[in-house]
This record gives structure tokens, C-alpha cells and sequence, in this order.
């Protein structure tokens, strides 16, 4: 199963000056990330550089190896790649969590992220933290992942946006919290990631309105979302990724 499009976005938002957002990918290797760094200017756009870069690096390394021993974990349940993303994640995690124990509490930096790696017609999704994924097919948007955020913490949707805080995340604690996925893809699939910025202000519905504007390519699918979030009040970074099988 080929990638048909595939766009992204990343924008500091209305208000702040610095972004802590991020995305990246390596379409050779079919590797895809979003990420939302948080710590400050200087602190968590800095580490997401660096969860971008390990991860890439280390995930290369054993996804071409099927012989490779994983380090960290390994389960039979998932192919090598997904095997290889968890561990990438893992890694990139304890070096960050390494450089974290070095500093001051306030200097600290942390992030969540969704990192997607495709092998032929199966994708492997991983998820830390606070970041949506959503998978849309045949006329129906499915959830991926329950965020882990104080929102389903506190079973409440008032004022939502306000509780998109983080549970867990890269750097935060000795062990990686992470959620995985792993899914056969089809033809007309759609798989969009977001960050907090995004999604929080946002209905299911004018998630799947945006994604599926027929006069609209999936980079003016994302500014759409970006431009609906901040007239409802939007302070924060944004990030958007759309997958288009």
C-alpha cells in the first residue's frame, strides 16, 4: 500500500514567539513524527530536536536489520518496525531523561509525540502523551489513542482546551509511558495527527469537515484547522500531519 499525499504543517500559533512544536519524516524509510515540546523557549524546542534526531537515527539502524537484537524491548505481537519504533522511542526517552536529571527543575524539558512508522500496507503508530491521531475510512473518524491528559483524568469535556495538559512524557519520568497501535491500511484511508493546539478547541466533526474538503489539498486542510482553532481562542503552538492512503 503506497502513500498516496502527504502534507504537514508546524506554526508557533497567534500568540507565542517561539515554537515548541515540531514534525519531521523520512519518507525512504516511511518514518513519520509530531511532537509538542513544552519546558519554555530554548528548553523544549531544543529537545524535540533532539527526540527528532535520535529517533531517526536510531530507528534506521535496526528497522534494516531483521536480524537485530532489540535493547530495550521486543515483542513478537508487532513486526520489526514497530519492534525498532519502540525501541527508538525508549532510547530517545532516557537520554533525555539522562540530560533532565543534570538541570534545575525549571530548565527541564519534556514532550509528547506520535511517531508512525509504515511497513508495505501495516503502520505502527506509538503515542506519548497529549498528541490526537485519528483515523478516517469509509465515512467514519476513529479515535487511535486516548490521549493521556488530565481530560479523560478528570471525565469531563467542559473547557476541554484547558485540560490538554500531559500526563506522561519523553523525559518526564525513568520509564516511557506509551501507547501503540498497529493497523492494516486501505485504500482511501486517511490518518491525521495533531497537537493540542489543534484538536482541543475542535469537535470530531470539524475534524473529518476539514479533512474531507474536496476543494481543499492536505496543506490547506491543515491551515484550515489551524485557522478554525485560532478563532476559537487558540493560544498555543500548533502542529498537523495528514497521511492520505
Amino acid at each position: 500500500m503506497n502513500l498516496k499525499t502527504f502534507a504537514a504543517e508546524s506554526h508557533p500559533g497567534p500568540f507565542l514567539q517561539t515554537n515548541e512544536d515540531a514534525y519531521d519524516f523520512d519518507l525512504v524509510n516511511e518514518l513519520f513524527m509530531v511532537f509538542d515540546g513544552f519546558g519554555g523557549a530554548g528548553i523544549g524546542d531544543v529537545a524535540v530536536t533532539s527526540l527528532k534526531e535520535n529517533i531517526k537515527n536510531f530507528f534506521t539502524k535496526f528497522a534494516a536489520d531483521p536480524d537485530a537484537t532489540m535493547p530495550f524491548f521486543f515483542s513478537p505481537k508487532y513486526l520489526i518496525e514497530g519492534n525498532a519504533l519502540i525501541n527508538a522511542l525508549v532510547y530517545s526517552h532516557n537520554q533525555l531523561f539522562k540530560e533532565n536529571l543534570k538541570k534545575e527543575f525549571s530548565a527541564r524539558a519534556g514532550a509528547s509525540g506520535v511517531v508512525i512508522a509504515k511497513s508495505e500496507s501495516v503502520v505502527t503508530l506509538v503515542s506519548v502523551g497529549s498528541c490526537a491521531s485519528f483515523l478516517y475510512r469509509k465515512g467514519k473518524m476513529n479515535r487511535l489513542f486516548i490521549e493521556d491528559s488530565f481530560l479523560y483524568l478528570s471525565n469531563d469535556q467542559y473547557e476541554s482546551h484547558l485540560k490538554s495538559m500531559p500526563l506522561s512524557g519523553f523525559g518526564l519520568f525513568p520509564d516511557l509511558y506509551y501507547q501503540v497501535r498497529e493497523a492494516r491500511v486501505y485504500p482511501g484511508d486517511k490518518i491525521i495527527t495533531m497537537t493540542d493546539g489543534v484538536y482541543s478547541r475542535l469537535s470530531l466533526e470539524e475534524v473529518q469537515d476539514a479533512l474531507l474538503h474536496p476543494k481543499r489539498d492536505s496543506k490547506g486542510k491543515i491551515e484550515d484547522l489551524f485557522k478554525l482553532s485560532n478563532q476559537k481562542g487558540n493560544l498555543d503552538n500548533q502542529s498537523c500531519m495528514i497521511l492520505e492512503f
